[in-house]
Order: structure tokens, then sequence, then C-alpha cells
């Protein structure tokens, strides 16, 4: 019995290894779904949902830290923004709870913003913390 039982464990182990040998070839990962391939460069769902904001802040897309280059922004009213999303155009940031100050200075930067559809790819758990940019 002990004979059989190490003979079976010996056959599993060795189909198991057999079939690591073969996966790899059927588990890799579409490349539409991975990323695109253009050039030398590599790009996947994130890089191209920043790309489309044309170097504004996107209102349904960015994390409060995009708002520090906008002094007065960042981190109160830059909270209020995140938190008041999304949004289907820049002018309805101005009907969340903003004091007179903080509206005067929404308008002061209005044509740095801009409104995609949220992405996933930069809001995975709604915490807006990090949104895949780094420094």
């Amino acid at each position: 019995m002990k004979r059989l039982l190490s003979w079976l464990t010996g056959v599993l182990v060795m189909a198991g290894l057999m079939a690591c040998l073969a996966v790899p070839a059927s588990v890799q990962a579409d490349q539409d779904l991975v990323g695109k391939y253009s050039g030398n460069e590599i790009r996947n769902v994130a890089d191209d949902k920043i790309a489309e904001r044309d170097g504004k802040v996107d209102l349904n897309n960015s994390s409060v830290r995009r708002f520090q280059q906008f002094p007065g922004m960042y981190p109160t009213m830059a909270g209020k923004i995140v938190l008041g999303g999304p949004y289907n155009s820049v002018d309805e940031v101005l009907k969340i709870d903003l004091s007179d100050r903080q509206r005067e200075l929404f308008e002061k930067y209005r044509e740095n913003f801009t409104v995609t559809p949220p992405s996933v790819a930069l809001n995975e758990g709604d915490d807006r913390i990090n949104d895949g940019q780094y420094r």
C-alpha cells in the first residue's frame, strides 16, 4: 500500500511539473488587455487615460496631489473636488459645497481642468490617494 501511494504521489508530482511547462504559453495575457505597444514604448490603460487629459488636471481621474500646483487649492478644496465627483463637466464643480473664496479660486484656475469618464485604472479602490503617477 505504501509503495502504491508513493508511486501515485510521484506520478502526480511529475504531471504537475509537466503541466507547468505547458501552461505559460496559454496563460500569456492578450496584448490588448495588458497595454498597447507602440514603437519602443509599452503603454497601459493608465498611460492612455493620462494622455487623454492633454496636460490638464482631470477632475474625475486625479488624486488630491495633482492640485498642489494651484496655490490655495491643496489639500482642503482639492479634497472637496475629488470627493464630489464624478463630474460630467468642469462647471459641475460649482454645484458642490464651496465657499465664496473657493469658488473664486476655482474660477481662477478653471482653464487648467478637464473632465473625462472615470477610469478604474486611476481610481482603483475609490480612495483617490494614488493615481499611479509619481514625481
